[in-house]
């Protein structure tokens, strides 16, 4: 993929080609900073002027990302991190291949040496391997689970799928498919109990009427006051 660094007002922007852009458009997300997808019809140079010309939008929402990247965690070679099943090994590797590697109860990522442990790139090898772990443990734990949950309390569903979702703990389909978001394993158990539950609710409630909020209550007791706890993390954070 064609990619073009610019240096404007201070602030580092990447341009990039996008066979799936039918637009300019540009993003700021953290970690990541300032990228411009740029359609195959439109060249770097009429994208820069582009750029250029929304300086004061980026300028405007920067702030926001950066406020965001002071939340996340940033590893270093002595940051303890465990999953509920697995731990991060950091180590220093002769080989000149960053990789991420889940085995053994251990995330293990190889950094080869002379690689800046805070270079973006390693942090999001960090965050992919720790992920890999997250999906492992939800395969694992969570579709047993939402079958003992809906055998227990009457509910019908008819297929679940794990997603590396970043927006929702989960949510159901028209036809009674729920999507469960890997993250979830981030949460105490009571917690995934109670999004596994409101979820089933869905089955028979496709909206968030008060018939829903009360259905949710009998089945966990304190509906709201659970939705409260559930909202104080945030997906894309940790």
């Amino acid at each position: 993929m064609a990619e073009e660094k610019l240096h404007i007002d201070g602030i580092n922007i990447t341009l990039f080609n996008s066979s799936r852009a039918k637009s300019l458009n540009i993003t700021i997300k953290p970690f990541s900073g300032v990228r411009v997808s740029v359609p195959k019809s439109v060249s770097f140079k009429k994208a820069k002027i582009i750029v250029e010309q929304r300086m004061d939008w980026i300028k405007k929402h920067l702030p926001r990302m950066q406020k965001a990247e002071d939340l996340f965690t940033v590893f270093d070679w002595d940051t303890p991190f465990k999953t509920r099943e697995h731990q991060l090994v950091l180590v220093q590797s002769e080989k000149n291949v960053l990789r991420a590697t889940v085995r053994n109860c251990q995330i293990k990522i190889d950094i080869p040496k002379g690689m800046d442990i805070s270079e973006n790139i390693v942090q999001e090898e960090i965050r992919k391997g720790i992920e890999r772990a997250w999906r492992r443990e939800a395969k694992a734990w969570l579709p047993g689970r939402l079958e003992e949950l809906a055998k227990k309390h009457g509910f019908e569903y008819k297929n679940v799928t794990i997603k590396n979702a970043k927006t929702r703990w989960g949510s159901c389909s028209s036809d009674n498919n729920i999507n469960l978001s890997l993250h979830l394993m981030r949460l105490p158990d009571h917690l995934i109990d109670y999004v596994i539950l409101h979820e089933l609710v869905h089955t028979k409630i496709k909206n968030h009427s008060p018939h829903f909020w009360q259905l949710l209550d009998q089945v966990t007791g304190n509906a709201r006051k659970l939705d409260r706890e559930v909202k104080e993390f945030r997906i894309q954070i940790y």
